[in-house]
C-alpha cells in the first residue's frame, strides 16, 4: 500500500483564553520553496474556509515553511506543461486561494521570510497586514517567464500606486525588504530572529479590541474596496448603528472610562 501523499498546508490552532483562538496556516513545500501547484494552491483555499466557520477566530498567521521562502511563486515545472484551457483553470485556482484569505472574516497576517514572489506577493497582498523579515524578497516575476502578472496583481495600485506597481510588473523587478517596506508591500521589516515577536505584537493588539468591532471593520474595509466614497461613508454609518446593536462597545468603553479615572485618582 503506498504512503499517503504529504499535505502542503498545514493548519495549528493556538487557544488564547477560553473563547478566542489564533490560527497559523503554513504552506510547506520548503523543497520548492513552497511554490503553489493547483494540489497546494486547492489546499490552502480549503484551509482558509475552513477556518472562517470559526466563531473563536480573531486572526490567522499565514506563512510558508522553512526560513527559504514565504511563497516562490506558482509552480513553473506545472505551468510550462499547461494549454489555454488548463492555464485558466490553473490560475483560477490560484485567484480562490487568494479571494478565501480576502474572504476570511477575521484579520490574516502574512509572515514574510525569504523569497515573495509572483502567486506569492498576491497571496501577501490578499492579506492584511504584511511582517517581513530583513531577509524578504519581493517581487513580481512573471513577465521573464512569458506571463502577464495577474488575479491579486490588481491589488497592488492601492498597496503601492500605479507608478510602482507598472514598474514592478512590467520589468519582473524584486525588492529587497527595505525597499519593499519604502514601497508600501510590507508594513514592517525587522530581522529574521524577532519576525515571531514582531508578529506576536500584532497578535496582541488585535485581541486587545473587541472581536464583534475587527471583524465589523474588516468587513467594512472590504465594502469601501468597492464603493464610491459616499456609499462607503453611508455602509460605516450602518455599521456603526450595528455594534450598538451588541454589549460589547458599552462594555469596552465602560472598562476605558474605568481605566482612565483610575490613573486620574493615582495622580
Amino acid at each position: 500500500m503506498g504512503r499517503a501523499a504529504k499535505e502542503t498546508v498545514r493548519t495549528e490552532v493556538d487557544e488564547r483564553g477560553e473563547a478566542d483562538c489564533v490560527a497559523r496556516v503554513t504552506v510547506d513545500r520548503p523543497a520548492k520553496l513552497n511554490v503553489l501547484d493547483s494540489a497546494t494552491a486547492a489546499s490552502l483555499a480549503a484551509a482558509f474556509r475552513a477556518l472562517a466557520g470559526d466563531e473563536r477566530l480573531r486572526a490567522v498567521v499565514l506563512t510558508g515553511a522553512g526560513e527559504r521562502a514565504f511563497i516562490g511563486g506558482a509552480d513553473i515545472a506545472e505551468m510550462a506543461t499547461l494549454d489555454a484551457g488548463r492555464a485558466e483553470a490553473f490560475i483560477r485556482g490560484v485567484h480562490a486561494a487568494c479571494a478565501a484569505i480576502r474572504e476570511c472574516p477575521v484579520p490574516v497576517i502574512a509572515r514574510v521570510r525569504g523569497y515573495c514572489l509572483g502567486a506569492g506577493l498576491e497571496v501577501a497582498a490578499a492579506c492584511d497586514v504584511r511582517i517581513g523579515a530583513a531577509d524578504a524578497m519581493l517581487g513580481m516575476p512573471e513577465v521573464r517567464v512569458g506571463v502577464p502578472s495577474v488575479i491579486e496583481a490588481a491589488l497592488l495600485p492601492s498597496l503601492i500606486g500605479w507608478g510602482r506597481t507598472r514598474e514592478l510588473l512590467l520589468t519582473g523587478e524584486s525588492l529587497p525588504a527595505a525597499r519593499a517596506r519604502e514601497a508600501g508591500l510590507l508594513e514592517d521589516v525587522v530581522p529574521a530572529a524577532e519576525l515571531d515577536e514582531a508578529v506576536e505584537r500584532r497578535l496582541a493588539a488585535i485581541l486587545a479590541s473587541g472581536p464583534r468591532a475587527v471583524r465589523a471593520q474588516k468587513a467594512l474595509i472590504r465594502r469601501w474596496e468597492q464603493l464610491p466614497l459616499e456609499a462607503a461613508i453611508e455602509a460605516g454609518v450602518a455599521a456603526f448603528r450595528e455594534a450598538f446593536a451588541h454589549d460589547e462597545p458599552r462594555v469596552l468603553m465602560r472598562a476605558f472610562l474605568d481605566r482612565s479615572r483610575g490613573e486620574r485618582h493615582r495622580r
